[in-house]
């Protein structure tokens, strides 16, 4: 692990900067390949997260795991981490200024990363990165935004409440797996925005 990544981690861990840091048991810095082409952000951690100190480790990370297999990644592949670090109350969506307030956080981790691509899950994610406020018309899309590209899919915990969008995430991720490795042997890609 890189020294900047475990400077990184040491300040998500000891963060102060929000009221979410008065509720938390564990703060969840991003986990997983820091030298990963994809890096996945999805909204803020739930139950499971907080007491792990872990992303995507409950039921959300299983449909997660399970759609980055169906792509052909493994979680030892890629990096996956939130726009939030602490769990919000009753996991509600994390307020702008929770977001704002964990801003650096993930900043820093893009700067670490360097990845060609930033996976959105959710419309929090959507919001936070792209300003955007919804992502059915963008979903499934590649967008550049600063000479960054980013794709856009639903998060893995919408599929608890709507099973017909597991085929959609799994769908998603296997175009993604496919646009990056089209990426990587210098072939054109469809670009929106």
């Amino acid at each position: 692990m890189s020294k900047e990544i475990m400077t990184l981690k040491k300040r998500v861990t000891s963060c102060v900067k929000c009221n979410l840091s008065k509720s938390r048991k564990n703060a969840v810095p991003g986990a997983g390949n820091i030298k990963s082409e994809v890096i996945f952000i999805g909204e803020a951690p739930g139950r499971n997260e907080d007491l792990q100190g872990a992303p995507f480790v409950g039921t959300a990370g299983q449909i997660l795991s399970e759609a980055l297999e169906y792509a052909g990644f493994t979680r030892s592949d890629v990096y996956i981490t939130n726009v939030v670090k602490c769990r919000p109350p009753n996991n509600r969506q994390p307020l702008k200024e929770e977001q704002d307030a964990c801003r650096e956080h993930l900043l820093k981790e893009l700067q670490v990363i360097q990845p060609k691509m930033i996976c959105i899950l959710g419309n929090t994610a959507f919001g936070s990165l792209l300003e955007g406020n919804s992502i059915t018309k963008n979903r499934g899309k590649i967008i550049k935004k600063n000479d960054q590209l980013y794709f856009v899919t639903v998060h893995p915990a919408a599929v608890i409440y709507n099973p017909d969008l597991r085929q959609v995430l799994k769908n998603d991720l296997k175009f993604l797996a496919e646009t990056l490795d089209k990426i990587k042997n210098g072939l054109q890609v469809e670009i929106s925005g």
